[in-house]
């Protein structure tokens, strides 16, 4: 698409910039603690560290962060295999994925109670990171598959029950997962079909999207945007212009600003400017070329790649732990139309 190679060419992944974000995730994919963890309890057996609950995934902070902590490792490696740090990502990526981890994570994800863990954002993830190594033919790949399809089978017991959509701007929303999920393609055709299917359902008569709500104090997705960037993965570009038309009168945006990087909520600000920058792109990609908005929309995701970008620091774990994987999704275009 034409207009997606305008801002990929301003947003290139040079290799200081792969080299520190994989080294944000080299520093905490096996950093045990400090750790919160989305656990219940069904009995005083069940009390244990996160590194003996999910073996695979205990670093980063929390399961999700530790799963795209690692998806970030396996895309680095597959667009940059020479790289300095990719021995230490490979080994990495070996050292968590061994059939050992792999069953007792599966296990985990089948315990009672467990029905919601990591619903959809962690799963969705998941479905990423078993996508990349697929993709690039890794032999990890194998070892990874029984979590995605035990976390494919979850996933298809759930979307026909969920009666509407989860419009937040955090890890529930349901519109950025399942543009996560269609991407991975994992499933087969008959997950790609369900996904279809839910999200006209969710969305396909939405109108008039209340942008100038957004954010919320805590968001790191946008609920319009997300939205927006997985109708048009849906639509047939002129049907998806219409759509767009209704739904989004108004694309008026500017960066949000964080005023405290240590405090782990107001930190998720400079995801939400990561990324508003890849949906605007999306979004751009899925409109005809000659339309005007395009313009609009590629101007704006420039001005938040660069907001978000100069969060990634990695100065506060609050933020170091998970910005780099966002950072990196936009920057290797990994949500571009494909």
């Amino acid at each position: 698409m034409i207009h997606g190679i305008v801002l990929a060419a301003a947003l290139t992944l040079d290799p200081h910039a792969a080299d520190r974000f994989a080294n944000l995730a080299l520093a905490c994919v096996h950093k045990e603690y400090p750790n919160k963890i989305g656990h219940v309890l069904n009995s005083d057996r069940d009390v244990a560290p996160p590194r003996l609950l999910t073996p695979a995934f205990y670093g980063c902070y929390d399961w999700h962060s530790s799963v795209h902590g690692h998806w970030l490792l396996a895309r680095l490696v597959r667009l940059s295999p020479d790289a300095p740090f990719a021995a230490k990502a490979r080994a990495a990526l070996a050292e968590s994925i061994t059939p050992e981890h792999i069953a007792a994570e599966v296990a985990y994800l089948n315990r009672e109670g467990m029905a919601s863990f990591e619903r959809p954002y962690g799963l969705a993830w998941l479905l990423q990171l078993s996508a990349e190594l697929r993709e690039m033919h890794d032999p990890l790949y194998p070892t990874i598959q029984p979590l995605e399809d035990a976390a494919v089978a979850r996933l298809k017991t759930w979307l026909p029950k969920l009666t509407t959509p989860i419009r937040s701007g955090e890890h529930s929303q349901t519109a950025f997962a399942l543009g996560l999920m269609l991407d991975s393609r994992a499933g087969g055709d008959e997950f790609a079909k369900l996904i279809r299917e839910r999200a006209n359902a969710f969305y396909g008569r939405d109108r008039n999207c209340p942008l100038a709500y957004e954010p919320s104090g805590e968001d790191f997705l946008s609920p319009c945007l997300a939205e927006a960037d997985l109708m048009r993965r849906v639509l047939p570009k002129s049907e998806f212009a219409r759509w767009l038309t209704k739904f989004m009168p108004s694309m008026t945006l500017t960066p949000a600003v964080v005023t405290d990087p240590s405090d782990p909520k107001l930190a998720h600000l400079d995801g939400l400017n990561l990324s508003r920058a890849w949906m605007l792109e999306g979004i751009a990609s899925g409109l005809p070329a000659n339309d005007p908005r395009v313009k609009t929309l590629l101007a704006a995701s420039r001005a938040h790649a660069d907001a978000g970008l100069k969060a990634v620091t990695g100065e506060h774990y609050e933020g170091g732990h998970w910005l780099g994987s966002f950072a990196t999704y936009l920057v290797t275009r990994r949500g571009a139309a494909q």
